[in-house]
């Protein structure tokens, strides 16, 4: 699953079918929530601010190790070695999630699982039987906001495994938002006209609302300054692809801390790992907000805030920059013109960087990091855009026909 795992995906494309028919109903119909919990099918549950709670995952109990312990010796081990056999991540198995709306739907072994399938889609090619696993089906892209990177990587992982796209490129000016209809009765009328909804929107939380009403996936290309979950996931997947492992790492976050709906997404996710220590580099005006901190706390995941970039450059294997995002200022025009241009990614910078580190940027740059940087090696940032189709196939794949 994760680097360590000893999963592979010969296990995910394998028949997984039960050798012990006398495993216990029980643990047979359990056993999967112990890899990872499955999700409620009601799309009807009202939203939870404890995720435990909410439609995102499920609340059946997993079969207690104590009850595990009663069955008898034999049972025991036939039982587990079903469950290493047939994994919730076996071919065809349903998806683990409805939607992705958020980072911390994602355990680290789900996340290994899909990084495993955006492996297989680097391989698929025109004409080949994987680039037409998603024929007859048709995804609609409702973007609110500009997108170059994430609409089109979207729209290319569709027609590249065979689908077809319903595309709205400024929903906010160009839909029936602009007469006044809401947000939950544009989702009723497209999903009538689609099987999955890619949608980005300017507030916090619409993915969330999109999610509750409509009775197809919806995948949160990012909502304002909340969360962009299919970039934090391709950004640790380039990190696994660019330095070779997730645990033991530093990372350092620069920029707009504040607003950028990347980082936030990418912290979530580096939690997950053993051993990872993150840098906060930002102006004061755009500092990290305090819920993500409490929340690495509380994972025991180490942070430090600093204003010494090259310092913090030195230290880290995966330097991480974001532009001073001018739309979120209104009109403080003052406060963006004083965070601009203070932390600069240039060939000072790439001086005191470790051999192995490297540069990584959302995208679209500014002037956060010069040109020249785009000649190193190190400059992992082109390369993670083109992840993003990879991961972004996956995750069609995986919502619409399972694994």
């Amino acid at each position: 699953m994760a680097s360590s795992s000893s999963f592979s995906m010969s296990a995910l494309h394998s028949t997984c079918t039960p050798r012990v028919p006398n495993c216990p109903k029980e643990f047979m119909d359990n056993h999967s929530s112990l890899y990872f919990k499955q999700p409620l099918h009601s799309k009807l549950m009202p939203l939870s601010t404890d995720l435990k709670h909410s439609r995102f995952f499920t609340n059946e109990k997993p079969l207690q190790w104590e009850q595990t312990a009663r069955l008898p010796q034999r049972n025991r081990v036939l039982s587990r070695a079903l469950d290493i056999e047939n994994t919730p991540f076996s071919v065809g198995n349903k998806f683990q999630l409805d939607d992705v709306i958020e980072a911390q739907q994602f355990d680290r072994e789900t996340l290994g699982a899909i990084f495993e399938v955006a492996r297989e889609m680097e391989k698929v090619e025109k004409k080949s039987p994987g680039s037409q696993i998603l024929k007859g089906y048709l995804m609609a892209t409702l973007f609110y906001e500009p997108s170059t990177r994430t609409r089109l990587s979207f729209e290319s992982a569709m027609k590249r495994l065979g689908g077809e796209v319903l595309t709205t490129e400024n929903a906010r000016e160009f839909s029936s938002a602009a007469k006044g209809e809401t947000l939950e009765d544009t989702i009723r009328t497209v999903e009538g006209y689609s099987d999955i909804i890619v949608m980005r929107h300017f507030e916090s939380g619409a993915a969330r609302r999109a999610a509750v009403t409509a009775e197809i996936p919806i995948i949160n290309a990012g909502d304002g300054p909340g969360q962009h979950p299919t970039q934090a996931l391709l950004d640790v997947y380039t990190i696994e692809r660019e330095i070779g492992r997730l645990d033991r790492i530093k990372v350092g976050l620069v920029g707009d801390l504040a607003n950028g709906r990347t980082v936030r997404s990418l912290a979530y996710l580096l939690a997950k790992y053993q051993d990872v220590k993150i840098y906060f580099v930002s102006p004061e005006v755009v500092k990290m907000k305090d819920d993500i901190k409490d929340y690495l706390t509380s994972k025991g995941v180490e942070w430090e805030e600093s204003a010494d970039l090259m310092e913090v450059a030195s230290k880290c294997d995966v330097v991480y920059q974001t532009r001073i995002q001018r739309e979120r200022f209104g009109e403080r025009a003052d406060l963006y013109e004083e965070a601009r241009g203070k932390y600069i990614v240039d060939r000072d910078v790439l001086g005191v960087m470790q051999k192995h580190a490297v540069v990584m940027h959302p995208l679209p740059r500014l002037d956060e990091i010069t040109v020249d940087v785009d000649e190193d090696q190190r400059a992992a940032y082109f390369r993670q855009a083109k992840n993003g189709l990879y991961i972004r196939m996956a995750l069609l794949k995986l919502l619409l026909v399972g694994w």
